[in-house]
């Protein structure tokens, strides 16, 4: 069975619950909090991951870290854990975040310029973007990027807009070798 999958058929359950229990916004708080947790520790990853520690240590650190989340969450953690999906639990963070934001209308964007955009031109791209995608909002990242030498890029799921001067300049070089043979 694929990880992926794994890690999906457990983000689709807790998404379930927190639909049941109404508690879909504190959920996806608290599960991005658990996937901040998880990629900035790889000692965490590492700990989990090991054969040679047992599933009550894991357990019992897993509680510990994460003593404020609810019990819908920490029980799903301690499942994974159970059945020595310990490494899976970053991907079913990501499935997770990605089916509340679909349910929501909400997209995320991961947008790379020169340097850091302002409130305004997060706005901007975010209005522009979510209405030519159909969504409600788009959630943005601004990755700085100075090799762009300027404009702005946006990857949305699988798809790429690249408005940057370094883009148009390598469509220019490539116009001019093809003119020229």
């Amino acid at each position: 069975m694929s990880d992926s999958v794994v890690a999906n058929r457990y983000a689709v359950a807790l998404f379930e619950l927190g639909q049941e229990k109404l508690a879909l916004d504190q959920l996806l708080t608290e599960v991005q909090a658990v996937q901040t947790v998880f990629n900035e520790s790889q000692d965490l990853t590492t700990f989990l991951s090991s054969p040679s520690i047992s599933i009550e240590k894991k357990k019992a650190l897993l509680k510990d870290a994460f003593k404020d989340v609810s019990k819908e969450l920490l029980n799903t953690l301690f499942i994974m854990t159970e059945r020595h999906r310990e490494t899976e639990i970053p991907a079913m963070t990501r499935a997770f975040i990605s089916m509340t934001n679909e349910s929501r209308g909400v997209a995320e964007a991961d947008v790379y310029s020169v340097r850091a955009l302002s409130d305004e031109e997060k706005q901007s791209l975010e209005k522009v973007f979510a209405e030519k995608l159909g969504k409600n909002s788009l959630y943005i990242t601004n990755i700085v990027d100075p090799s762009l030498i300027g404009g702005v890029k946006l990857k949305i799921g699988n798809r790429i807009y690249d408005g940057t001067i370094s883009r148009k300049l390598e469509r220019i070089e490539r116009e001019l070798v093809s003119a020229n043979k």
